[in-house]
């Protein structure tokens, strides 16, 4: 069974534009709640969003459809997404919503699931929510069987007791100076109450959402914002995340950039020492740097890679039994404390090491030197460049130039119209040349 509406990461687009708009979200309630409900049963799913304009459309489709099919809605409210995969298992709910586009901009929106385990749903399973859209509203529950919306508050405060359970046992961050930028997302709330709580003295940015500034120029997508603060206010470390606060950026207090590989790197060598890495290694995607799998094999680890998403990494980690896996991009996934990427669980695994290390964070947070590695984006539009007869001659080009010298990597977006180019090797003149051709040729095209 195929899928055609939702992508790798759920169902992304522009919102109030098919398929995000209000009608598509009922539908899409409607369906899932077919495919999760349990007949005679107390059926409950949990809705959060981000700070997006588009999230009361969205969550009031959304919460309309589920009551509809005799679903009770907990409504969250602005929180993260990994705060909804720990309250869909928490509170028993048969399902989890997320209403947001993550690090898109903000005209953008998106809907992810949860299982009542807390991951992310099987490409099967998406199969089959979309194989109801059209039925669904034939199952209507009877008047007298309506679905009840209810409002708890502070579960955000829940889910910050959760993310500190994930800190170290007595240790704190008393004495550290820590920049956190909240994206003007949906962390804005969570993150700084966290750090603070456990000592930091913080200086916030990027908590101010009004509905339409949610990851510009601010964020996980943007760090230079930060690495500037972060200087300004001598600060020991920076903490960026994205819209929905399931991935994390870092920056030292030399204001250099910490990504994924090297946040990856710092916490599996912490594991590895205490004795709590499971796998031999970690898990990662075909874009995390040579150097991260270099710097795991001196240690006797391995790095096994999946396909590009944090749901395959998670897949891959379930399968083969690893706790630590992770996207380059900043989703880290820790199974020891979560179903999915939590950026502010791991911006507080950088910070512990840090604190533990008792140095610098320049010296704690860059474990190896990372291999050239060039990236660009080609937006396109209506067709399929990767299907064009020029784009595969010229990728076929492109992988002779580099022969033994490098990797190439050219993938569609699954949450963008993008075509994303990567080439990396010792040759860094060699991989820019590459790409920008390639680029060029797909642009053209």
């Amino acid at each position: 069974m195929s899928r055609k509406l939702f992508g790798t990461d759920g169902v992304r687009g522009r919102a109030n534009i098919e398929p995000m708009t209000g009608e598509t979200a009922l539908r899409l309630a409607m369906a899932a709640a077919s495919v999760f409900a349990h007949p005679g049963g107390q059926n409950t799913v949990v809705i959060g969003k981000d700070t997006r304009l588009s999230g009361y459309m969205m969550e009031s489709a959304m919460l309309a459809g589920f009551t509809a099919m005799g679903m009770d809605v907990v409504v969250t409210g602005p929180i993260p997404t990994p705060a909804i995969a720990m309250l869909t298992r928490s509170l028993r709910a048969d399902l989890g919503v997320v209403l947001s586009a993550s690090h898109n901009p903000a005209t953008d929106t998106g809907i992810k699931f949860f299982g009542p385990d807390g991951y992310k749903l099987s490409d099967e399973i998406e199969a089959k929510i979309e194989a109801q859209l059209d039925t669904s509203a034939k199952n209507l529950a009877p008047s007298e069987q309506l679905g009840r919306a209810r409002h708890p508050e502070d579960l955000t405060g829940r889910y910050v007791e959760y993310a500190k359970s994930a800190f170290p046992r007595g240790l704190t961050l008393n004495g550290m100076r820590i920049v956190i930028d909240c994206a003007n997302g949906a962390g804005y709330k969570a993150a700084p109450a966290a750090f603070w709580e456990l000592g930091a003295e913080i200086i916030v940015i990027g908590n101010k959402p009004n509905g339409l500034n949610i990851n510009e120029n601010c964020g996980a997508t943007h760090p230079s914002n930060l690495a500037e603060e972060v200087l300004r206010q001598r600060a020991d470390l920076g903490v960026a995340l994205d819209g929905d606060a399931d991935r994390v950026q870092l920056v030292d207090e030399k204001g250099s950039l910490v990504d994924g590989d090297q946040l990856l790197a710092v916490i599996a060598d912490s594991a590895s020492a205490a004795g709590t890495l499971r796998g031999g290694g970690i898990v990662a995607t075909l874009m995390s740097n040579l150097g991260l799998e270099q710097h795991l094999a001196e240690q006797g680890l391995v790095l096994e890679r999946t396909q590009i998403g944090d749901r395959y990494v998670v897949e891959h980690m379930r399968s083969n039994k690893f706790n630590i896996g992770g996207e380059q991009s900043g989703h880290i996934v820790l199974s020891d404390f979560t179903t999915t990427g939590d950026g502010l669980i791991a911006g507080l695994q950088a910070a512990a090491a840090i604190q533990q290390a008792n140095r610098p964070a320049s010296e704690v947070l860059h474990r190896f030197i990372p291999t050239p590695q060039i990236l660009k984006n080609v937006r396109y539009e209506g067709n399929e460049p990767l299907e064009l007869a020029t784009v595969k001659e010229a990728i076929r080009d492109a992988e002779n130039r580099l022969s033994k010298k490098g990797r190439l990597l050219i993938r569609k977006s699954g949450t963008e119209p993008l075509i994303r180019v990567m080439a990396e090797g010792e040759d860094k003149k060699l991989i820019s040349e590459v790409v920008e051709e390639l680029a060029d040729t797909i642009q053209r095209s």
